[in-house]
């Protein structure tokens, strides 16, 4: 379709901004190049577009107050006190603005003309979408004097844009009801998910108050409201505080630039911490790329630089050694990076990804300009991040060396696979799993009752290292961890290579109790701190044994796995039948494992997804680290989703 542009002349926001670029039809055929999926993610995604739109209000400087409420039946409310989408004739269509807003994908007052001079919603598709994938939505604006009130439904004008009364407030307010019909997996809000992401627009945006309200449960309202007048650096506070992180420093160091015309600025907050992990968060125009993008690249490139350069200025580095590694020198650092800039090129509609090669430079030219300026004069804050990176530095070479010493001795002993591993026969990547499983009593049951032509098994035993509280140059050389490292083939940490995995499946099998969830969190910590790509490719997947075998008389028996698939078995079969709980893997013989656990016809298992990996990376922190506070309180706040509790 040719795309049609109205030429502006003024900064005034009225029907004349709001610019038609194309139609409607395709959202509902195909809601995932819109909104990222029909799932979950992009059920929540309809709500940030709506947001999003207020949170553009603010960028201009007309709003300070938004509202989210989760009403009854899964309604979203959606308020804020900006100027009211235009009521007026929209020039080109011949019908109200907010009509246009909502019913014609790409109309919206963020394609060059005079409405907002940045915008997260640079797509302006926003509203037109949430209408498209919407059972109904209603929206009402208030412009300083009148109410008005238009319906749609699935995307369609039902009634007219009508005044129903008077008022002197100015703002919006969008109700909407997510489509079953589009979002099959489920239509309910997740009260949490939600809260992260508006307690990041609060940081984002320094003074701006954002309520989230949870009215699903009149007798037990939850409600929340987010205002960080410190912005950025707020935000790194926040996160060494949640995860339970010591920081090294006291000072958050918060740096900011704009360019030449006010049309880029950015802004970063960073902070470092005793952890061995990175952490970097960025933002472009209020939305968190998570895959990042040219901002992160130039923030990178300039860090290493100049580390670099003060390293060797200060004669931190001698003359003639090495260069520090960036990797080194982000080891403990949080930083926030934001940038807001006009004309924001995102790499899809779900803006993941940055591509404005002039934010490149204009992070760099921040670090290049601020950083060295700080750092000569806070000597003892830059006394205390070098003691780390120099300690970051000799425990990476120290990896290396274990690594060369683990390939010399592996190629000394042959072929190198652990002595405990049965292997398969197979050597097809796409048939081919490996059982890790806790102990050798049921290593021995695994043996015995696998599929020896594409199953592999590797029994594990004793305590598992905690990678979390470890340095890579201590995995290598771990008589726990080196065996899974050696029979997966693909190495780990910056060198690992997926085209070398020796098995398409990573099962790992562990009893139900609670030792067993503990042997399954380091070894899944393990998994997303140094062999990530497992996870993000789907490699990793944990076996579901069964809870109870129940048997009626002596040939018939029935597995359950969870104590509701027990009552209702026990309710079938009516009486004059055995329990058993089963309190361990070693319990079963080889041929129950089988059919219960490792028979592919039959099994149950549980694939590890890496949907969002800050959230993962928060929670094997909290998990994982030393703070015993963080994780009662993430225990305490998630215990009552707990399914299947052994005491």
């Amino acid at each position: 379709m040719e795309i049609n542009e109205i030429s502006q002349t003024t900064q005034d926001y009225g029907a004349a901004e709001i610019q038609v670029l194309e139609g409607l039809e395709a959202v509902r055929k195909r809601p995932g190049m819109y909104i990222g999926s029909t799932g979950p993610r992009g059920l929540h995604h309809l709500v940030y577009e709506i947001v999003d739109n207020s949170i553009d209000e603010a960028l201009a400087g007309y709003c300070k107050m938004i509202s989210v409420e989760i009403l009854p039946g899964d309604i979203i409310k959606v308020s804020d006190d900006g100027r009211g989408i235009p009521v007026g004739i929209q020039p080109k269509l011949g019908i109200p603005a907010v009509t246009v807003v909502f019913t014609v994908l790409h109309a919206g007052g963020k394609f060059g003309g005079g409405g907002y001079k940045v915008a997260g919603g640079l797509h302006g598709v926003g509203a037109s979408v949430v209408n498209a994938l919407s059972e109904w939505t209603e929206v009402e604006v208030y412009d300083g004097s009148k109410i008005y009130h238009q319906r749609f439904e699935k995307g369609n004008t039902v009634s007219e844009l009508k005044v129903i009364g008077e008022s002197s407030r100015r703002g919006t307010v969008v109700t909407f009801k997510a489509d079953p019909e589009i979002f099959t997996e489920t239509t309910t809000y997740d009260y949490e998910v939600l809260s992260v992401r508006l307690r990041e627009q609060s940081f984002l945006n320094a003074g701006i108050n954002i309520q989230l309200t949870d009215k699903r449960d009149p007798e037990n309202i939850q409600s929340d409201r987010f205002c960080y007048e410190g912005g950025v650096s707020s935000f790194v506070e926040y996160v060494h505080k949640k995860r339970g992180l010591d920081v090294i420093h006291d000072d958050v160091m918060h740096f900011s630039i704009k360019n030449d015309d006010d049309t880029e600025s950015a802004e970063i907050a960073m902070q470092y911490n005793d952890s061995y992990n990175e952490l970097l968060l960025s933002f472009a125009n209020n939305i968190h790329t998570t895959d990042g993008g040219t901002h992160e690249e130039g923030f990178k490139r300039a860090l290493t630089r100049v580390m670099n350069d003060y390293a060797r200025k200060f004669n931190i580095i001698k003359e003639g050694e090495k260069s520090l590694n960036g990797e080194d020198i982000r080891e403990g650092l949080t930083a926030v990076i934001s940038v807001k800039l006009k004309d924001a090129q995102f790499e899809s509609q779900t803006k993941a990804k940055l591509g404005n090669t002039s934010v490149r430079t204009l992070v760099d030219k921040l670090i290049s300009d601020k950083l060295e300026q700080y750092l000569e004069e806070n000597p003892a804050t830059a006394k205390a991040i070098f003691d780390k990176v120099i300690l970051a530095a000799k425990a990476r070479e120290a990896a290396r060396k274990a690594r060369d010493l683990a390939r010399r001795k592996t190629a000394m002993e042959g072929a190198g696979l652990p002595g405990k591993l049965a292997d398969c026969q197979s050597k097809n990547v796409d048939e081919t799993e490996i059982y890790i499983v806790e102990g050798d009593s049921a290593g021995g049951s695994a043996k015995g009752g696998r599929d020896r032509r594409f199953q592999a098994i590797l029994p594990l035993w004793g305590k598992m290292l905690n990678v979390e509280k470890a340095r890579l140059d201590k995995v290598y050389g771990n008589d726990k961890l080196m065996p899974v490292i050696t029979a997966l083939g693909c190495g780990i940490g910056d060198e690992i290579d997926l085209t070398k995995l020796r098995y398409g499946k990573i099962i790992i099998m562990a009893d139900a109790d609670v030792d067993g969830s503990h042997i399954r969190t380091l070894m899944l910590t393990f998994f997303f701190r140094f062999m990530r790509p497992l996870l993000e490719e789907g490699h990793v997947y944990i076996a579901q044994p069964p809870l109870y075998r129940i048997t009626k008389g002596k040939n018939e028996h029935f597995y359950a796995y969870t104590d509701e698939e027990r009552d209702k078995i026990m309710a079938q079969l009516g009486g004059n039948y055995e329990i058993q709980r089963y309190k361990g893997l070693g319990e079963m013989d080889p041929e129950q494992l089988w059919e219960t656990t490792m028979d592919p016809a039959t099994r149950i298992m549980l694939r590890v997804e890496l949907e969002d990996a800050a959230a993962a990376d928060e929670i094997f922190t909290i998990l994982m680290g030393d703070k015993v506070e963080p994780r009662r309180e993430f225990i305490e706040k998630n215990a009552k989703y707990v399914q299947n509790l052994d005491i």
